[in-house]
């Protein structure tokens, strides 16, 4: 059974629909960060970086419990505990782990930044011009890339597609005009048809949602 510590980000919802997609059991244990909970001497103890996912895996290496953090380091070890999601042949898994690299040095921070500056009540024009340039690049590389192959890392779906496909929702909150890449278009709307990927994001999805509302209501 795998303990996954989570909140429905796009970081958390990677995790989410690779657990979903493999079939691997797991437990859901709340972490709003919204409200802190990051914080909780609980969680620091699991992940001292403050940062969601995490899981404990109580089947670990050695059939020991083994915990552990950063979303791109929980994606390649479910996949390899799965056999499933990044391929063996070398080449290809080096390939696979090239793009998750992408996602995790590139798309994820970039994106974050975007999205933050974006929303932001105090504008810096400077700030918001740069990340959203940046994404819009990255959203250029991702459209090359997936007109010369079905997913990120070649013709097979893998944690390269589970790590970044979170990140490209919501495209309006980062300046991006979707119609400008239509193969990141194709790829997102075939990874979003995928029962298990429905299934991840919907995870906690409702929590978050009341949170949102309540602080909204004082």
């Amino acid at each position: 059974m795998i303990e996954l510590y989570t909140w429905p980000t796009p970081n958390g919802r990677k995790v989410n629909i690779m657990l979903e997609e493999t079939g691997l059991p797991y437990t859901v244990y709340p972490v709003n960060t919204q409200a802190g909970d990051q914080f909780k001497p609980e969680f620091l103890a699991i992940n001292p970086n403050n940062k969601i996912p995490a899981i404990i895996d109580r089947n670990g290496p050695g059939d020991k419990p083994f915990a552990l953090f950063e979303s791109g380091a929980i994606l390649i070890y479910l996949a390899e505990k799965a056999g499933k999601f990044l391929p063996y042949e070398p080449a290809a898994k080096y390939t696979t782990l090239q793009w998750l690299m992408f996602q995790m040095g590139g798309v994820g921070p970039m994106f974050g930044q975007a999205g933050y500056f974006r929303s932001a009540k105090d504008k810096q024009q400077g700030a918001i011009d740069r990340f959203t340039n940046e994404v819009n690049r990255l959203h250029k590389v991702m459209n090359q890339r997936l007109g010369q192959s079905e997913y990120l890392a070649g013709e097979r779906y893998t944690i390269a597609d589970i790590a970044t496909w979170p990140w490209v929702s919501n495209p309006e909150r980062r300046g991006v005009d979707m119609a400008l890449y239509p193969n990141v278009q194709r790829w997102y709307e075939g990874i979003l048809a995928r029962p298990a990927v429905q299934r991840g994001m919907a995870l906690l999805a409702d929590e978050r949602t009341a949170h949102e509302r309540a602080r909204a209501n004082g």
